[in-house]
């Protein structure tokens, strides 16, 4: 079965899903209702033959009415096809259901996406913080929060000044300040 066919099948099968199918550079992006995804992915992994979840992550598109993208990066190694699914959620209260009951490694991928994101997944079994610690009050990959960092009240967990940029890919050295080398504020 190639990714096509299985987009195919998709469609098919769960019309009510809202499917809108993206083809680019021989790779399949199927973008569906978030309600549908648990049911979608159950058929992808029984059915389809997709038994391998590489990878879940996750998108900010800052200004646009569904704000949130989660990303489902989808394998299977039986026909050796990989299939991406992709859900849109709106700003206020980015909640998603947990894949967890389908595929144990869909654990820590949500975790890390709600660490970063502050993406909930609903059902996870314990949706905690994986790389900041307990109680940090920020997601560092929104695209509003600011490079230069944020100040922190916990300061016997952590630093509680912001760290100091020494550059990097999103970094003008150009800037004088670190609030002027924002790619925002270009």
């Amino acid at each position: 079965m190639t990714a096509a066919e299985a987009a195919d099948t998709l469609a098919q099968r769960l019309p009510q899903a809202g499917f809108s199918r993206t083809d680019f550079r021989g790779e399949i992006s199927l973008t569906l209702d978030p309600s549908h995804l648990v049911e979608a992915c159950r058929l992808c992994r029984d059915e389809l033959g997709f038994d391998f979840l590489l990878d879940i992550s996750s998108v900010d598109h800052l200004g646009e009415e569904l704000r949130w993208e989660v990303v489902y990066e989808l394998y299977s190694l039986t026909h050796k096809t990989h299939l991406r699914l992709k859900c849109r959620l709106p700003e206020e209260e980015p909640v998603i259901a947990t894949l967890t009951g389908l595929w144990a490694t869909a654990d820590w991928h949500e975790r890390e996406v709600y660490d970063m994101m502050g993406i909930r997944f609903d059902g996870h079994p314990d949706l905690r913080r994986i790389l900041m610690w307990e109680g940090y009050p920020f997601y560092p990959l929104r695209k509003d929060f600011p490079l230069a960092g944020k100040s922190s009240e916990v300061h016997e967990v952590a630093f509680s000044e912001p760290a100091p940029l020494a550059g990097g890919p999103f970094v003008s050295p150009a800037a004088a300040s670190q609030v002027g080398r924002e790619p925002r504020a270009r």
